[in-house]
Formats: C-alpha cells, structure tokens, sequence
C-alpha cells in the first residue's frame, strides 16, 4: 500500500518525471494570459496535479525577490525567461496571497488519440492590465461561417464560348504574292520517257 508516499511517479523514472514537470511549469509560465485568465495550459489530471506545488513552490521563491531565491529558482527551473518572467511579472501578482496560487478545472472533452481526460491547469488571479487586453477571437467553426460574406454564384460557362476560345488561329499569307501551283505535267513527261526506253 502506498501510505504516506505522496510522491506521483507518472509511470517514469525520476529524470524523466523532473523533465516532464519542468517542461509542464515552463510552458504554464510562458503562455500570453488574455483578459479573460491568466496563463494556462491543458494537460492530464495526474501531471497538473503533479506540477501544482513544484509551480507555487517557484512562485513563492519569486515573491522573495532575493537573489539568492533568483539561483534557486534557476537551479529548479533551468530555464532563463521563465524564471524572468516569474520574477518580473507573475510573482509581484501575488504579493499579498499566502498560497494557493494556481487551480485545475475539469474539461468535459477528452483528448483524441488516446481518449485520456483533460484538465485546464492555470493561475489565479487577473490584473488591471490583463483586463485591458484584447480578447482572442474565438475557435468556433460557427461563428466563422456566420461572419464569412457570402459571394456570388459562379455562372456557367456555354459551350459557344468554349469552341470560341479553342478556335486555332489562321495562318497568315507569306508577303511576295500566292505561291504558284506546282505544274503537274512537267512532273509527269519524265516518267513517259522512261516508259519509251523500256519498250525499246
């Protein structure tokens, strides 16, 4: 039984489980949070749940602002702009909250492929100068056929216009005049006298 081992190994060894983690914290703190909420990413249940308190222990690190805490934050999280940006913008958010700096929410859907649930892990919290931010457009399918103009019905093209347009053009006249017609009997004598040779 596993009693008091809170460690989730996420069927990996443990080099493996430190780059998953990582890498899960790097692109949470690396997103473009929105107007709406704050950075975010969609991942499975057992690995936000394992990058939870490895994402606030780094938070919390950021809220020191020692530099000190900047190497340790960097030995933990071996990644330069977002340790940098954890110092510079997310940690000043979260000044005067003791904890409890990121949440999970449950999405209906399931991920194609291997059907396994998905989960929305992000921070908490909006400031005023996320809320004056744009909003993304929306993803729908919908909404984008309902905005698309409509355009005009493609017309038919006849048959008259096609032969119209395959015609080959004409041939033109070679300057100096018609060519004169090949005499056709001058062709033939030759042949009558060869004709004469034999008989005799």
């Amino acid at each position: 039984m596993r009693h008091r081992k809170p460690l989730k190994k996420l069927g990996r060894r443990s080099a493996h489980r430190r780059s998953t983690l990582r890498h899960l914290v790097i692109g949470l703190f690396l997103t473009e949070p929105t107007a709406t909420h704050a950075e975010r990413i969609v991942t499975t249940p057992a690995k936000a749940k394992a990058a939870r308190p490895f994402a606030e222990k780094l938070i919390t690190l950021g809220k020191k602002g020692t530099l000190a805490a900047r190497r340790r934050a960097l030995k933990l999280l071996p990644n330069k702009r977002a340790v940098k940006k954890l110092f510079d913008e997310i940690a000043p958010r979260y000044t005067d909250r003791p904890g409890g700096y990121t949440r999970i929410l449950r999405l209906g859907t399931r991920r194609v492929g291997d059907d396994a649930p998905q989960v929305i892990f992000e921070l908490v919290g909006i400031t005023e100068e996320m809320a004056q931010r744009p909003v993304q457009p929306s993803l729908d399918l919908d909404d984008e056929e309902a905005e698309r103009p409509e355009t005009a019905p493609e017309t038919e093209v006849g048959t008259e216009e096609i032969e119209g347009t395959t015609e080959e053009p004409e041939e033109e006249e070679e300057p100096g005049g018609e060519e004169e017609p090949e005499d056709e009997d001058a062709e033939e004598e030759p042949e009558e006298e060869e004709e004469d040779e034999n008989r005799t």
